[in-house]
């Protein structure tokens, strides 16, 4: 008696136990409905959905099936594929294993399988034709019930709490991870991606099969080059250069950088992320040319359901006061009774976003004067930015910088507690402003960010002709949070959603600090240090 595999069954993500991933395991049998049938053809999950692509078979062969001589008259050997390592009568292609039976199938024109194998399964729900040992055609009835029974045969788990759930609950998880794992489809190398991102970066960039190889742009052009394949980069690791290489080279280029529900702990602290958005368009904050973000929001249809998805998730983030990069801590400052508040949100002055993205603005004091022109009669409040004040990255001002046009400087109140309880956020191109929108608060623009130039914001420079499209709040964070980014869980390393991204934040689940982050946070508090000392003495 032939034993078959459960149908709906995880991929074998690397580094994770096969016990962890699992999505089912073996048990008696239950019934299933055609709802379900029609849920896993339209995910396309079941069977090895991860596995290999090969092109251009007409006739699919389960090793040891015997097929008729008729049924291949006139098709080249080359065109029959052969799945399995049993030994086969037939000549043909021998196809390499796992193999994703979906793609393999949806453009052949026969399959021959014994009914219960997943090759028939799959075939029965697409519509292509099966014949069975005996060559004999199996009806679609037949095929549909075969595949209600392997279905059936197993109990279905939440692989991040290890709950018994619906067979429903599982096809969606399977679903979002065939779209995790076909986005990675096509990309060859990584370049520019730092050491200590490199473990989880295999994570995000693992296609079903591989992970693209780490190389320096050079090579990692010339391999996506041979390959047909693209470079994934991140953008301000790899040379200018780079991109021109490959437009010569006709290589495609997607561009990798930190989500928006980024980690517990700053990247410039070198905290690993567990988002990122890969982006084969242009990158989210470059507002000079198209993206993948951009193209969601000024064309998804946001269908109801999504919405409703994108509501609650903006309802969760704001209960558990979560950021980018976590929960915060701190004491919230006094602000003055009776008069206008304004936060004016500082960023790196040499970071993409505000190089691409801020139209024109140079720097924190630029900003930061031109929040003083447009409010001039508010009571402004300075925030730095925290890999600034980490002493990691560039854009410090001194006191007297600063209060020669703000009227207070605040590094340790609680962001968010401090943007709803101001009455405006001004930001020139700063994450912070999506963050305020997401919980309901009035934000001006200086710059042209991601999230400017859909109705949303009160938007001081000259908006991008791409944009327009008068977006709710909802659809911003449904496109934004939900379709946009990928999430790796920290505890698990499982490609995950939105929503569990902001428990585990909520809950603080980080990986241990390693060596490398202490060393990392000892040389930006002597680079802090060194900064005020020479401030001191200039003074």
């Amino acid at each position: 008696m032939v034993t078959h595999p459960i149908f709906l069954r995880s991929p074998p993500f690397p580094g994770v136990a096969v016990s962890v991933a699992a999505v089912s395991a073996a048990a008696e049998s239950a019934p299933v409905g055609d709802s379900v049938l029609d849920a896993v053809a339209d995910a396309r999950v079941g069977g090895a959905f991860w596995g290999d692509r090969p092109e251009r078979i007409t006739i699919v062969v389960r090793a040891g099936v015997t097929v008729s001589a008729e049924r291949l008259s006139g098709v080249d050997s080359d065109r029959i594929g052969i799945v399995g390592d049993m030994p086969s009568m037939v000549q043909g292609r021998r196809l390499r294993d796992p193999v994703d039976p979906w793609h393999l199938i949806a453009g052949a024109d026969a399959v021959h399988a014994d009914i219960e194998d997943e090759l028939a399964i799959v075939a029965g729900l697409l519509g292509v034709a099966v014949f069975d040992g005996q060559g004999r055609a199996v009806p679609t009835d037949r095929l549909r019930h075969a595949a209600r029974a392997r279905i059936g045969m197993a109990r279905y788990r939440d692989c991040f709490t290890d709950r018994d759930v619906p067979v429903a609950q599982a096809i969606e998880r399977l679903g979002e991870w065939r779209r995790h794992l076909d986005g990675n489809r096509g990309i060859a190398a990584a370049s520019g991606m730092a050491f200590w991102k490199r473990d989880m970066m295999r994570q995000f960039l693992w296609d079903g099969l591989r992970a693209p190889s780490f190389l320096p742009p050079e090579k990692g052009l010339r391999s996506a080059q041979e390959s047909g394949r693209a470079l994934a980069i991140w953008p301000s690791r790899v040379p200018a250069s780079t991109t021109h290489d490959a437009e010569r080279m006709h290589v495609p280029i997607c561009r990798v950088e930190d989500g928006f529900l980024r980690s517990n702990g700053l990247g410039a602290g070198l905290h690993p992320p567990s988002s990122v958005v890969i982006d084969h368009a242009g990158i989210y904050y470059n507002a000079c040319a198209p993206s993948d973000l951009e193209h969601v929001l000024a064309t998804h249809p946001f269908p109801p359901a999504l919405v409703d998805r994108a509501k609650r998730l903006r309802a969760a983030i704001s209960e558990a006061g979560v950021t980018k990069y976590g929960i915060e801590a701190g004491r919230m400052i006094d602000l003055p009774a009776g008069r206008r508040t304004v936060l004016a949100v500082g960023q790196v002055d040499d970071d993409m976003s505000v190089r691409l993205g801020g139209a024109g603005v140079e720097g924190n004091l630029d900003f930061l004067s031109r929040v003083r022109r447009s409010e001039p009669d508010a009571w402004i409040i300075y925030r730095p930015h925290p890999d600034v004040q980490a002493g990691h990255r560039r854009g410090h001002l001194s006191d007297a910088a600063i209060l020669s046009h703000a009227d207070a400087i605040d590094s340790g109140a609680p962001l968010m507690a401090m943007v709803q309880a101001v009455d405006d956020v001004h930001v020139l191109s700063s994450l912070t402003g999506f963050e305020a929108l997401v919980r309901g608060q009035s934000v001006t623009v200086h710059g042209m960010p991601f999230y400017a130039g859909w109705g949303l914001t009160r938007d001081l420079a000259e908006p991008t002709g791409r944009r327009g499209r008068r977006l709710t709040v909802d659809q911003l964070v449904a496109g934004t949070l939900i379709l946009y980014p990928r999430y790796i869980d920290p505890v698990t390393r499982l490609p995950c959603g939105p929503e569990l991204m902001v428990d585990r934040m909520a809950s603080a689940s980080t990986p241990n600090l390693t060596w490398l982050i202490r060393a990392r946070a000892a040389q930006g508090k002597l680079r802090r240090f060194m900064t005020l000392c020479a401030e001191f003495l200039h003074d």
